[in-house]
């Protein structure tokens, strides 16, 4: 469906995108997340092709989108992260508005805007104006309004930024039903948590790079691998130090009274195999459990390595050294 490779985007001495690749896949919900200033702002303008890139390119449905804009247009379906001022204008004739510009007019049009307002909640709210609208009904109107031309590619840039938890949660919801009638969506957000319960795949960029991506099993299985095992030790500590140490799977250890923190980068069949070698050599264990991991976790350790400094604080506490 998106294929992007190498953009770069230069403002001065200020690198937005310095080789960035991404990959979506036909009826994925793409969840692009990074901190602020990381590009992804800038990626999501130059392929919805709002900015150029200084380099790269952005081919969608396999066509070239930078070589030729207008087909590129008919393609996406944009709702950026703020709404716009449209003062004096119903709901119904917003959506007239850009069914124009889309080149639809009349009974087609009217039909068209009125299954879309169904469809997002809004169908009771023809007659009222945009400027009283809620927020979180400007966003559902802007949905509405982006899928007026029936895109293979939805593209959203934080589209639940301020919004109250429960129109959040129904907006979600929203979006889980435009995936499963086989809409691609590409959605830029800072919620993890919603990206982790929402999305088929996550991309993490940071400093205009993409760090990480893959599938959500991929993902969840990396966040699996990177989290530390503790090991409460009942009887014959030495013994699973010494197991430890020669161990080619683990990377580091910290001892706190009677835990052992390990980074352990097995499989969870390796883990368990690491649970077995430990009984086998005589160590009587009470406790045995890899620390719990989310997509905010693993996020926080790419862009700011700030599972790191988790570590650091554990260690500094020990008793005993290595």
């Amino acid at each position: 469906m998106l294929k992007v490779r190498g953009l770069r985007k230069i403002y001065g001495n200020y690198h937005a995108l310095d080789g960035l690749d991404m990959d979506i896949e036909d009826g994925a919900l793409y969840g692009f997340v990074g901190p602020n200033g990381a590009g992804k702002t800038t990626t999501i303008k130059i392929i919805s092709g709002l900015l150029l890139p200084d380099q790269g390119s952005v081919e969608i449905d396999g066509v070239d989108a930078l070589a030729h804009p207008v087909g590129l247009k008919e393609k996406i379906g944009y709702v950026p992260d703020y709404f716009g001022v449209y003062d004096n204008l119903k709901v119904s004739e917003y959506m007239d508005f850009f069914a124009a510009c889309y080149g639809m007019e009349g009974l087609k049009a009217r039909r068209r805007s009125q299954m879309l307002l169904d469809q997002v909640g809004l169908g009771d709210k023809e007659d009222f104006f945009v400027d009283g609208l809620s927020r979180g009904m400007k966003q559902r109107l802007c949905l509405a309004r982006a899928l007026l031309h029936d895109p293979v590619l939805l593209v959203m840039d934080e589209p639940s930024a301020g919004l109250d938890p429960r129109t959040r949660l129904e907006f979600r919801e929203t979006l889980r039903e435009l995936n499963a009638q086989g809409m691609t969506i590409l959605l830029s957000s800072h919620l993890l948590t919603d990206l982790a319960e929402l999305c088929t795949d996550v991309g993490i960029v940071d400093a205009g790079k993409m760090l990480l991506a893959g599938s959500m099993e991929e993902i969840t299985e990396k966040i699996h691998v990177s989290k530390p095992i503790i090991i409460s030790i009942y009887k014959n500590m030495p013994a699973a130090m010494a197991l430890l140490k020669e161990h080619p799977l683990v990377r580091s250890i910290s001892v706190k009274n009677q835990e052992i923190m390990v980074q352990f980068v097995g499989s969870e069949r390796q883990e368990s195999g690491l649970l077995t070698e430990l009984i086998q050599v005589g160590v009587q264990i009470r406790g045995f459990v890899r620390e719990p991991g989310n997509l905010e976790a693993v996020f926080m350790q790419l862009t700011n390595h700030e599972e790191e400094r988790v570590m650091l604080s554990y260690e500094h506490d020990q008793e005993s050294g290595l």
